[in-house]
């Protein structure tokens, strides 16, 4: 009895002490969603505060003025971040369990081939000409994903889990008939699931975020991901109100980034809730060993 009030009274302890630190962390973020619905004028003259001082909805109007143009960004994205995650994930889980196996003569070599690609680019100019020149994706969707598809970190993550597990399942598995592929899909997959998922979050958040390949490679705009394109509203409004200014006008400069910084954010923060518990199962999985 001890003992468990002991660990009742520790538990109780450590949760009151963490509601602060999160409530710190918060914060924030909450602060950031209050400016969103400020006034410029606001922002400017008290800062960022806890509560709209004067709620407005003028820097969601601003960006929604052409609503087919954001619903057709948010669209480029979805599609981008789902198929290039699921791509992603089963390239990169295929070929994790190659160099996973040590019976396989080629996984060291493809280990070290992974890894090299972390150390060495072949930089900027060579990378254009053969995405454009050589593989002719300029204005094409693909040009958004195929760059992302792989990450060698990634495959060393899934490539040390998969290691992790008892090798004699795999062993019992070529006993009973079993092939390459499914021990892969019916075996080392399902109990790698935690590893897997926080890759896939990881990746989709990459995705998500990713607006570099829209820089160099998007002309079109209707292949603007979402994330280029409300750069593109921040350059253009930050242009505006230089020219706004000088004839005595005010555009909503501050309170359109703060609403564009939610925009890009919340959908991708949903997304976590759906991953988390596998972060707290890949800390048990993640404690068995193999020979």
């Amino acid at each position: 009895m001890k003992k468990k009030l002991h660990k009742n009274t520790f538990k109780t302890v450590v949760t009151l002490a963490f509601i602060p630190i999160c409530a710190l962390c918060l914060i924030p973020l909450w602060t950031l969603i209050v400016a969103s619905f400020s006034t410029d004028s606001d922002i400017t003259k008290y800062g960022y505060l806890l509560w709209p001082k004067t709620f407005t909805l003028e820097g969601y109007s601003y960006i929604f003025a052409k609503p087919m143009q954001i619903l057709r960004a948010y669209g480029v994205t979805i599609f981008v971040t789902v198929v290039g995650t699921v791509i992603g994930v089963v390239v990169m889980g295929m070929f994790a369990y190659t160099t996973a196996r040590r019976s396989f003569r080629l996984s060291k070599f493809l280990g070290y081939y992974a890894f090299l690609t972390m150390l060495f680019s072949g930089g900027v100019v060579p990378y254009y000409i053969m995405m454009t020149q050589y593989l002719h994706l300029k204005n094409s969707v693909w040009a958004l994903i195929l760059p992302n598809l792989v990450g060698p970190f990634y495959i060393m993550i899934l490539r040390t889990y998969y290691r992790s597990l008892p090798e004699g399942l795999y062993e019992a598995a070529k006993l009973d008939g079993a092939g390459e592929m499914y021990i892969f899909f019916k075996i080392a997959l399902p109990l790698s699931v935690p590893a897997i998922a926080t890759v896939a979050l990881f990746s989709m958040l990459g995705f998500w975020n990713d607006m570099y390949q829209a820089l160099l490679f998007v002309e079109n705009q209707d292949l603007y991901p979402l994330q280029y394109l409300l750069y593109r509203i921040t350059y253009e409004t930050g242009i505006i109100q230089e020219g706004a200014q000088t004839v005595g006008r005010t555009v909503p400069y501050q309170s359109v980034r703060m609403a564009m910084a939610m925009l890009a954010m919340l959908p991708i923060m949903f997304s976590f809730l759906f991953v988390q518990k596998y972060f707290v199962k890949g800390i048990t999985l993640g404690g068995m060993k193999g020979d």
